[in-house]
């Protein structure tokens, strides 16, 4: 019977690792693990050695695929959300930079983790972790107050309420109707500052996010004291990946080795 065979992991860019339990779990539960551990900052190396996989060769072949997109996409999420979470601590912002619900269907929960691990908010994890009133259903209510109210008798005391609004007076509007949280969503920055100021001066309890087009270059345009959370879409949209493969290297003698670059 073949040995275990060992894989070299190896990736073609800096940046923050991140996928590394969905890698293991595609290649078997056999499979160990020897190299940077997960959130792992990876320097700058045109091509460098990750680390080392064991497991039987067919696990291994089998799970090849899933386990480098998984590996791939996480750690180009986790590096885009490091890089912002950089900016914003440059900038001496201390609010929470976050996603958004727009996740791909059916990785979102590989999306998510990676916003943990590159040192972000993740917002929320699906419609259960908070109600959020977005215009559709504002409008399926009749106003701001009424789809308050309609969340909150069928989400009770214990969970919180964001409603997305378009102006200062909406945000004064669903505050006042018993809103945890203001969205702010498509102000531009100088709006926002103002807008965030009074409803803070209003209701210094409610939090205050701002989003809709804030992308990684306009990002610090939108810190403001006044503004608890910021969040992008370009976190999960757009965002590039980390090249990692898997290569065969030629035994010369059993166990066969494989590379993972």
């Amino acid at each position: 019977m073949r040995s275990r065979p060992g894989c070299c992991v190896k990736r073609r860019a800096a940046c923050w690792q991140a996928g590394l339990s969905s890698l293991l779990s595609s290649l078997s539960s056999a499979a160990l693990w020897n190299g940077h551990t997960e959130g792992a900052q990876l320097g700058p190396d045109a091509v460098a050695q990750t680390a080392v996989v064991r497991g039987p060769a067919r696990c291994i072949l089998l799970g090849e695929r899933p386990a480098l997109h998984c590996l791939a996409r996480a750690s180009g999420i986790a590096t885009r959300c490091s890089q912002l979470q950089s900016i914003a601590r440059e900038a001496g912002w201390h609010g929470h930079v976050a996603g958004t619900r727009k996740t791909t269907p059916g990785f979102r929960l590989v999306e998510k983790y990676a916003m943990l691990v590159g040192g972000l908010s993740m917002h929320r994890q699906d419609l259960s972790g908070m109600v959020m009133l977005k215009d559709n259903h504002i409008w399926a209510s009749g106003s701001i107050t009424q789809a308050v109210r309609d969340a909150r008798s069928v989400c009770g005391f214990s969970s919180k309420i964001e409603v997305e609004c378009g102006s200062r007076e909406e945000g004064s509007e669903a505050a006042t109707a018993g809103a945890d949280i203001v969205m702010l969503d498509n102000f531009k920055p100088q709006e926002l500052h103002a807008a965030a100021q009074l409803l803070k001066e209003e209701f210094p309890f409610v939090l205050i996010e701002a989003s809709g087009g804030v992308t990684s270059d306009s990002l610090p345009q939108y810190f403001s004291p006044h503004v608890d959370i910021i969040s992008l879409g370009c976190i999960t949209q757009g965002c590039p990946v980390v090249d990692f493969s898997l290569k065969v290297q030629k035994p010369v003698a059993f166990p066969i080795i494989f590379q993972l670059k």
